[in-house]
């Protein structure tokens, strides 16, 4: 009798493959198909692989909140990942770019949950964060020059890498994110603006849609998670050697220096 091979543990496997190797595979769409569910349950199955005790879940990201980037990969929702705490770099720390294949990063505002999410209308989220905080990621992806679908990056939990925070700690009754502004430079030089419309019209649109679908696949958001909300400007490639600062109104800069 043949044995019949889960596509979801084979994409899963060629995306480990990648980030084993530092070699990029192709998309995992051939094996998923349009499938999203399968999509998140291959994501699953890689952070599974790499959580434990020392290294526990810490948050999640929402990817796809700029319309653009919707238009470009034919869909009409964002997705998010799941952010594990070896991807958090301190300013004090360089990223590894060792660690990287072909990276990119991007400004956006983080939020911190100071109480579990039970239920996720708009208030009630509001009322469960701790504060807000600026923040920068690190977006990469295992599949080879970026040739991705939406299957394709929520399989690879949505094509991060890695995070910093900022120094600031606001708590949202004294910070509006849409009315947010930001400037991002690499080298000194500024290669990313944008404003907290940007990101689906208000990052905190972000953080109630990605309560609501983190929910409804049973795994809600828990106290002193971190929600990296999405861009809020154009994600710009990343070197080695990099330093890259970003200024977002109201809560000052958050840097991240890459190794060379």
């Amino acid at each position: 009798m043949a044995t019949t091979t889960d596509p979801r543990r084979t994409a899963y496997e060629r995306l480990a493959d990648a980030a084993a190797t530092g070699v990029p595979v192709p998309p995992v769409r051939d094996l998923l198909g349009a499938d999203l569910d399968a999509a998140y349950e291959t994501q699953e199955l890689g952070i599974r692989s790499r959580e434990g005790e020392h290294n526990p879940r810490a948050g999640r990201k929402v990817g796809l909140t700029a319309a653009a980037v919707q238009a470009q990969l034919g869909v009409d929702q964002p997705d998010f990942g799941v952010l594990l705490a070896d991807m958090q770099v301190l300013e004090s720390e360089q990223v590894p770019h060792g660690a990287l294949l072909q990276p990119r990063i991007e400004a956006e505002l983080a939020f911190v949950m100071r109480t579990d999410v039970d239920a996720t209308d708009r208030q009630s989220l509001i009322d469960a964060v701790a504060y807000v905080t600026p923040a920068l990621e690190i977006v990469d992806s295992r599949v080879a020059g970026w040739d991705i679908s939406i299957v394709d990056t929520v399989a690879d939990n949505a094509s991060s890498a890695f995070y910093v925070l900022g120094a600031a700690q606001l708590p949202l009754g004294e910070y509006s994110p849409v009315a947010a502004t930001m400037s991002m430079t690499v080298n000194g030089v500024e290669r990313s603006t944008g404003t907290g419309q940007d990101c689906l019209g208000d990052p905190l649109n972000a953080l109630v849609w990605v309560a609501e679908t983190a929910a409804r696949l049973g795994r809600p958001l828990r106290a002193g998670e971190v929600v990296l909300s999405g861009a809020l400007g154009p994600m710009v490639p990343l070197a080695s050697g990099d330093h890259v600062e970003a200024f977002i109104s109201g809560l000052g800069s958050v840097t991240a220096t890459v190794s060379s």
